[in-house]
């Protein structure tokens, strides 16, 4: 569709906190994850650009939100994660799926998905409708909040396993090349028009360093074949009569405060932006 790609929808996906949208519908250690999909930015995605019946596929699932939301939508999901404590994780979540009537499946494989070919069954190749992932943003995140007789501290903010390869500690040039290997061995599990949906957002590394994270997601996508049709605006953050309720965790909001303090204009990030291409 040309090189333009204009921002065409906001996703409202953040109307519910991300812990309640998790609650009951995820084993209680999915908290432990470092990075998360929302499951609603998951549900809508799979019921905007997939039918029931389809084949969903998520090359760094984590916990499985992909797998998961996908099953409950009457999907099929294939997921994939380097981190054998995570798809020990994600099996957890598509078997709490099953149980409470999802009308889809779902399957797991731990392996490192720049090999993806070797890891799935062959039946998939040139079955997937969708592709839906999002990318490590770094070796960790804001995580979740604790408080001790010692202060507040963070936990579950670190992913676990850097000798398996995890991207998340290779730094960015080992980041893209290797989101490119993914991409390109996921196109040629995807059938003629599939899509792949990246969810990913700016990674502010120092306070006044913001990297262009989907801009370089962008170029790399369309570097293996990928055709670009929308980017759109999921939200992170509530819509209230017009207004937006942020949901930024207290590490967030101090960094934000602490850097305009210093005269740095920094503003909180209220949205991921989502990628649409097309094989």
């Amino acid at each position: 569709m040309g090189e333009s790609m204009p921002v065409t929808s906001v996703w409202l996906t953040c109307q519910q906190p991300a812990r309640d949208q998790r609650r009951g519908r995820y084993v209680p250690e999915s908290s432990s994850h470092p990075g998360k999909m929302l499951p609603h930015l998951a549900a809508h995605a799979i019921s905007s650009y997939t039918a029931p019946g389809d084949l969903v596929f998520d090359p760094m699932c984590g916990a499985g939100i992909t797998l998961v939301e996908a099953m409950h939508l009457g999907r099929q999901g294939v997921g994939i994660d380097i981190e054998p404590r995570y798809t020990a994780l994600a099996a957890s979540n598509v078997a709490l799926a099953a149980s409470q009537g999802a009308t889809g499946s779902a399957q797991v494989f731990t392996g490192d998905a720049t090999g993806l070919l070797g890891l799935v069954p062959a039946s998939v190749v040139g079955r997937v409708g969708l592709v839906l992932t999002s990318p490590p943003y770094g070796r960790g995140t804001h995580g979740l909040v604790r408080a001790t007789s010692a202060g507040v501290r963070k936990r579950d903010h670190v992913y676990g396993d850097r000798e398996r390869g995890n991207l998340a500690y290779g730094g960015w040039s080992r980041l893209f090349d290797g989101f490119a290997a993914i991409l390109a061995a996921s196109y040629r599990l995807l059938r003629p028009g599939g899509i792949v949906v990246i969810t990913c957002r700016p990674v502010r590394r120092q306070r006044d360093d913001l990297i262009d994270l989907p801009g370089q997601l962008l170029g790399v996508a369309r570097s293996v074949g990928l055709v670009p049709v929308q980017r759109c605006a999921a939200m992170l953050a509530a819509v209230r009569d017009g207004q937006i309720v942020h949901r930024a965790n207290m590490f967030g909001l101090l960094a934000v405060r602490r850097a305009r303090d210093e005269g740095i204009p920094v503003h909180l990030i209220a949205h991921e932006d989502v990628l649409v291409l097309r094989r």
